[in-house]
């Protein structure tokens, strides 16, 4: 019988209430065979949980660790330069008080210390995004840019800036062999595949930038399909995600209620997406077999990160974990289908 190499799983920023037991009780109870937590619940009173009470948790619901969501404290570093009071929601009441040094200083000594945790848990691949190190006039990709004058070029200081910020963690990811899977995403330091490919030059093509795939989140020109292409060998995580885009709407309008944004996250099975043919070209990009091979796992996580402006998050996500248990965890095809023919 033919192999399947994936299982369902599910993404842990979105049910931030929830704590580590109770978030894995839930996914277990929803169907998934594996779970990536956020770094929020791993936090305790003394800083970070042990890796003894993760696994014991992980062991007690019978899941596997699928990796660690670490999107919101490096978009904290890599954003905290600009004085952007967008980052609080992600960092203690103290913490945001400070400077944007310190709070910088502080986003970076967290994430090194979460970097030892997750060797220690032998996690290798990390899901995140790093934040606007170019500056948010670029991160606005607005076309009439003014983007360098004679006294300036905000390309080139991002370029320095994201290279000098970055140096520690990346040396640090290195030294432990964790690959930081970037969710190339609007807002962030790569929009796009040619942004990612750009950081990977900057950065003399250094190993642990790698890619976290979402296709949701290409939504202004650039398909799902031609972004991955471009950074395929860079794939080392994935996240199943699905949005509608509301025909006649801006999609840069300055509104912040999901349900009148012209594009809306929406449960997996109805969203403008076509996720089988997602599956399809993640393994056509070498995805599972790249994550088997790091993560010394015989099946990759499909993470599921269903959200809805309508629908109750727990339900949504738990609709999501079904729907890639049933749907897109298909067997392989061991061959071309035209070998049997005429035989």
């Amino acid at each position: 019988m033919a192999e399947n190499c994936f299982h369902p799983s599910i993404e842990g920023a979105q049910h931030g209430t929830k704590s580590l037991v109770a978030f894995l009780d839930y996914a277990k109870k929803s169907g998934a065979a594996g779970a990536q937590p956020s770094n929020f619940m791993l936090n305790s009173d003394k800083g970070l949980k042990s890796a003894k009470e993760i696994k014991s948790a992980f062991a007690k619901a019978k899941l596997k660790l699928d990796g660690i969501s670490a999107h919101c404290p490096f978009w904290v570093h890599t954003t905290a330069w600009t004085g952007s009071p967008s980052i609080r929601p992600f960092i203690p009441p103290d913490v945001a008080k400070k400077s944007p040094e310190e709070i910088e200083k502080w986003a970076e000594d967290y994430i090194l210390r979460l970097l030892d945790l997750c060797a220690e848990l032998g996690v290798k691949i990390v899901p995140m995004f790093w934040g606007v190190a170019f500056g948010w006039e670029l991160a606005t990709g607005y076309p009439w840019g003014f983007w360098q004058g004679g006294d300036y070029d905000l390309l080139k200081e991002g370029k320095d800036r994201f290279v000098k910020k970055t140096a520690r963690i990346r040396k640090h990811a290195n030294s432990l062999g964790i690959f930081l899977g970037h969710e190339i995403h609007p807002g962030t330091a790569a929009m796009c595949a040619d942004d990612f490919n750009l950081l990977v030059s900057i950065c003399d093509g250094d190993k642990c930038l790698a890619v976290n795939a979402d296709p949701s989140h290409c939504w202004e020109g650039e398909t799902w399909e031609n972004r991955f292409l471009k950074v395929a060998s860079r794939i080392y995580a994935c996240h199943v995600k699905n949005f509608v885009i509301r025909p006649g709407l801006p999609l840069r309008m300055m509104e912040g209620g999901w349900q009148k944004r012209a594009m809306q996250f929406v449960d997996i099975p109805s969203g403008d997406l076509n996720m089988a043919r997602y599956v399809e070209l993640l393994i056509h990009t070498g995805y599972p077999q790249r994550y088997c091979q790091v993560m010394g796992a015989k099946t990759a996580p499909l993470v599921v990160e269903a959200e809805s402006a309508y629908r109750d998050l727990d339900a949504t996500s738990a609709n999501g974990i079904q729907y890639v248990r049933d749907h897109l965890c298909f067997p392989l095809a061991a061959g071309s289908f035209e070998d049997g023919m005429g035989a």
